[in-house]
């Protein structure tokens, strides 16, 4: 089994010949830092409104490197951290439009991946959540009540029955689904995002590090990039910055894959829509059945490193590699023994309240996007359009949504985060380990971990 190298998404695709580095300082009329999702879209939507402008980006491996080609490949519609959060300062009808729209981006980025030619294995086969113990079960139907009160949603509850004819899952006990979500293969999405903003005329430099984000510059090693808006597109790589390091937390999330599994292995478990697969418990899981029938399934492992440090390429621990595979075998006794072909791990952008932002501070001509939580895939598409039209000085929708400008306090020094995390996730996993022992409600020991986390 292959572990790190990125991801296995990027060991299908393989290299490409990089783009040249920086080398000296130039000038350009935006420079975005990072060539994950949220700069790609960013360039790609500047380029689309206005073909003129010299943009930039600054990238410190490839293309795609971080989350964006890591990930588990589920184009959904949520809003990270929640709606309810911005109704009382926003209002009902403000955060059903933002809901819409998030619905609107999933069909957005399909659209623009067929008119550019851009394979990337998209099936919208919306999203399958499920529960397989008493509390999981009453924590769903409660998700389901709330989320069915919002049009806008489309979620759907199951029955047992219902939900295991979908995916055979072993002791479902019900199940939620809803149309907005599509699975893809995010390194292929991310290669055909990169050809095609270079194609519109984006200037990308990789294996340049940005070591400063100052007002109107961006600085490195080998020179730097004065522009009249700079970018801020790092996700769980920001903390590397020094004036950003408490700003967004990086959370490890790991991922297995199986080798393609056979029609009669098919035959047992379903999945025959394809939908992307989630459970109701407090550590949890998420999946896809990928285009060429494998199961990659992903989870937290070792969720945080001390310091924000991050990892190089993915290398991941062996008793998170053990987890997840126990957690296949749980989900599908056919599949004892299965062999898994690839692991490999991701960070993400966290912010203390585990909610997503992007923003354009005029003065300085800074901008942002990100904090996304894992659920950047969509997010960044309708980031990218936000900050393009902030940049164009648009006076459209998109510059009016809830997110923008959205700030959140600092996260604690060390020791105390690195405490924080491990306690949570300490308390999560066991609040998980005694529902499945038989517990019928949720674990005190949950909410609990929910007070410290901040995010629920």
């Amino acid at each position: 089994m292959k572990n790190g190298e990125v991801s296995f998404w990027w060991s299908q695709l393989g290299p490409v010949e990089p783009q040249p580095a920086l080398d000296g300082s130039i000038e350009a009329d935006v420079c975005i830092v990072g060539a994950g999702y949220t700069g790609l879209w960013t360039a790609f939507y500047l380029k689309k409104a206005r073909p003129s402008l010299r943009v930039v980006v600054l990238e410190q491996r490839f293309a795609g490197y971080g989350a964006s080609g890591r990930n588990g490949g589920w184009l959904a519609n949520s809003i990270t951290g929640g709606r309810e959060q911005y109704v009382a300062r926003h209002g009902r009808a403000a955060v059903a439009r933002f809901q819409q729209l998030a619905n609107e981006t999933v069909d957005e980025v399909i659209a623009v991946a067929a008119a550019e030619g851009i394979d990337a294995d998209i099936h919208k086969g919306g999203e399958f959540t499920i529960a397989t113990d008493a509390a999981q079960l009453g924590r769903l139907e409660a998700f389901a009540a709330a989320e069915q009160q919002w049009a806008e949603s489309g979620v759907v509850l199951l029955t047992a029955d219902e939900a295991r004819a979908r995916i055979a899952v072993d002791g479902v006990r019900g199940g939620v689904w809803h149309p907005h979500t599509a699975r893809l293969h995010p390194a292929k999405l991310a290669r055909g995002l990169r050809e095609t903003v270079l194609r519109l005329g984006v200037e990308l430099y990789e294996g340049t590090r940005v070591e400063s984000i100052e007002p109107h510059h961006a600085l490195t090693a080998r020179g730097a990039v004065k522009a009249s808006a700079i970018v801020r597109a790092t996700e769980g790589f920001t903390a590397g910055f020094r004036q950003f390091h408490r700003e967004w937390l990086p959370l490890n999330s790991s991922l297995v894959v199986t080798t393609p599994l056979p029609a009669s292995v098919w035959g047992e478990i379903g999945w025959h829509g394809r939908e992307t697969l989630g459970d109701m418990a407090h550590a949890y899981m998420y999946a896809q059945r990928t285009a060429d029938d494998r199961i990659a399934f992903g989870g937290r492992g070792r969720p945080y490193r001390f310091g924000s440090g991050v990892d190089a390429d993915g290398q991941t621990p062996a008793g998170t590699v053990a987890e997840l595979r126990a957690l296949i075998e749980r989900f599908w006794p056919v599949l004892r023994g299965v062999q898994l072909d690839h692991a490999w791990s991701g960070v993400l952008g966290v912010p203390r309240d585990w909610s997503a932002t992007v923003g354009l501070d005029r003065a300085t001509g800074l901008g942002w996007a990100g904090g996304y939580v894992g659920t950047g895939v969509a997010s960044t598409n309708l980031a990218g359009r936000t900050l393009a039209d902030l940049i164009l000085e648009k006076d459209s929708e998109l510059v009016t949504l809830p997110w923008v400008g959205h700030r959140v306090r600092t996260w604690e020094p060390e020791p105390l985060r690195w405490v924080a995390v491990q306690a949570l996730y300490a308390l999560y996993h066991a609040a998980d380990r005694a529902e499945h022992a038989g517990r019928p409600t949720t674990s005190p020991l949950a909410r609990l971990a929910d007070v410290v986390s901040g995010h629920r």
